[in-house]
């Protein structure tokens, strides 16, 4: 494809800026540690809100959902529990401002202030170690695939995709390097500002080129219908048959067995609180854990709109106006390829350049979180922690340079073997997510979970995850969860009762400084013996009954922009009434009676 003249200098401008704000903001980053991979905690919730925020809007999971989107159509709004989307809603009613209190740096750092300094916390802080890092390069891998495969499409040079990723990577390592956490931030603002101009652009055309008439005569029946029973009862034949085969691989034919697994999965994740990524990492940058509790809550709203009115326009146009190209394929069906055909041929010249910013932008921004987290893990919770506790932090803050450019490499590495998007997102959210289910649950709600066990729990989860697509390779991964989630619990539990007890004086300290519910009577007993004042967390129910509203609110907020788009305005009222309903009540009974610090 030739870029006009007008598109090639938006696009590098953008480039340009990008470099710049990192080179601005070098001597704020190389202050220490702290403001090198946090941010000093000085900047405001709402910003970090959106950064986290861009941070998800990354062009691999809008390749992966406007494949799912155009195979089970409106259906669709249910496939971002396999993340499971859903986790800010419980870190935004709970355990954002349980994590926050901890004043930790890292997730690894945090262990600490769980189980102490002794045998069995050193074991769970190299565990935790380990398993951000291998779950960062799979989401570095993950990301690889999908930007070469767009990038050739649009871009006119004969190269490789798998050279235009390194291209991009490098490029994006350079300004995290410089900048840290506050580059990163200021960037993932910019780009989330593109990315939502992008979206209604995206939006506005495929409203204007798709009729409902056009689009019901490109899907098969009940594909416009978000309700499901048993049975997906969704068939491709005779409309592009191959798709029927992506189906049958996804293993979704028995839909509502596979809804369940996916809420039943959910839930222990979300449950367990967030991975040692970026994620975790924002959270612990907020000022305040009531500051916390607000950007997951203000994360849940200001990624949804644009995002999905995005996936939801690329969908209909491809439905409407590539169903040749794809029947062309045969039974090699590549959906993924759907994004970087949409905007070659819809856009016109000048905001085609905006767009092309836009999309590089999301992939920009989803690897600059990585880039800025990983590094964390290996300067701070191992050089720092093991190898050499007083040097200067000048040192520090170099080291981190290094190990961002070891993390790219690594990446680069792994995206060089994986084949699809797909592949890689299931083994994420489904394998190796579970074996971090059991031990990170057990450690918020259990006083008796000692280190031991979650070094042991996490272990053989993590192994779990990495043999059982050696051993079951014809299973789908959501299907391996509940079997890598046994094993794990199983471990996690019997290495805690045949280790002793965490100190007392640690376990006490934890509890009255995050103040947890769940199976805490023991120490609540010591607690107030201590200090009388005491109160316990008595808001299990409360937090419970918001979370379910939680949960119904996103789910309607994932349909309007889809149903906008699609002009659906039957099921369109019915998620406005939703939406509107669902903010009112947890304006009263969440927002109303989060703490004040």
């Amino acid at each position: 494809m030739q870029l006009e003249f007008l598109d090639i200098v938006i696009i590098l401008s953008y480039f340009g800026l990008t470099i710049l704000l990192g080179l601005y903001f070098t001597k704020l980053a190389s202050k220490n540690l702290d403001s090198y991979f946090l941010g000093g905690r000085s900047m405001p919730w709402y910003v970090l809100s959106v950064s986290n925020a861009s941070g998800m809007f990354d062009v691999s999971g809008t390749m992966w959902l406007v494949s799912i989107f155009f195979v089970y159509g409106l259906k669709g709004i249910w496939f971002p529990w396999l993340w499971p989307f859903f986790n800010q809603i419980f870190m935004m009613v709970f355990l954002s401002i349980w994590l926050r209190r901890s004043n930790a740096v890292t997730g690894a750092e945090w262990i600490t202030t769980r189980f102490g300094s002794g045998h069995g916390a050193k074991m769970s802080h190299i565990i935790v170690v380990v398993f951000a890092l291998v779950s960062v390069m799979g989401f570095l891998g993950y990301a690889f695939v999908s930007i070469g495969k767009f990038v050739e499409t649009f871009l006119p040079w004969d190269i490789s995709p798998n050279t235009y990723a390194i291209i991009m990577m490098v490029f994006t390592g350079t300004y995290v390097v410089l900048g840290g956490l506050f580059s990163v931030v200021a960037t993932d603002v910019l780009q989330f500002i593109i990315m939502t101009i992008t979206a209604l652009i995206i939006g506005f055309i495929a409203i204007a080129a798709v009729s409902p008439e056009m689009l019901n005569q490109a899907i098969p029946e009940n594909w416009d219908q978000p309700l499901f029973g048993w049975h997906l009862d969704l068939d491709w034949t005779g409309t592009l048959d191959a798709v029927n085969g992506r189906i049958i691989q996804d293993g979704t034919t028995l839909f509502g067995a596979f809804v369940m697994m996916m809420l039943f999965k959910g839930i222990f994740i979300s449950a367990a609180g967030p991975i040692p990524s970026h994620d975790m990492q924002r959270i612990l940058s907020n000022k305040t854990p009531r500051h916390a509790a607000m950007m997951s809550g203000l994360n849940s709203v200001v990624l949804l709109f644009p995002r999905f009115m995005m996936v939801g326009a690329i969908t209909v146009l491809a439905l409407v106006f590539f169903n040749d190209q794809l029947l062309a394929m045969g039974d090699n069906l590549d959906l993924e390829l759907i994004l970087p055909y949409v905007v070659n041929s819809f856009i016109p010249v000048g905001l085609k350049g905006l767009l092309i910013a836009g999309l590089l932008a999301a992939f920009m921004s989803t690897i600059s979180s990585y880039l800025n987290v990983a590094p964390a893990y290996i300067v701070n919770d191992i050089y720092k922690r093991y190898i050499n506790p007083h040097a200067a932090d000048k040192q520090y803050v170099i080291l981190s340079y290094l190990a961002s450019a070891l993390v790219l490499l690594l990446g680069i590495g792994l995206g060089l073997i994986i084949d699809t998007v797909d592949s890689i997102t299931q083994w994420i959210v489904s394998a190796l997510w579970a074996g971090y289910a059991a031990p990170n649950m057990l450690k918020w709600y259990w006083w008796r979970f000692n280190g031991y066990g979650f070094f042991w729990g996490m272990l053989s989860g993590l192994i779990s995850a990495l043999i059982m697509p050696l051993l079951l390779p014809n299973m789908t991964a959501i299907y391996q969860f509940p079997v890598i989630l046994v094993v794990s619990t199983i471990t996690s539990v019997i290495a805690t009762l045949i280790t002793p007890a965490d100190e007392e004086e640690v376990i006490v300290s934890f509890y009255r400084q995050v103040r947890p519910w769940g199976f805490w009577n023991p120490i609540y007993q010591k607690v107030v013996t201590i200090d009388p004042t005491f109160e316990k967390n008595k808001h299990f129910r409360r937090d419970m009954t918001n979370i379910i509203i939680g949960i119904i609110w996103q789910v309607s907020l994932i349909a309007l922009p889809v149903l906008i788009v699609i002009q659906n305005y039957q099921y369109l009222t019915i998620a406005l009434i939703l939406t509107l309903g669902c903010s009112y009540l947890l304006k009263k009974n969440w927002y109303d009676k989060l703490e004040r610090y």
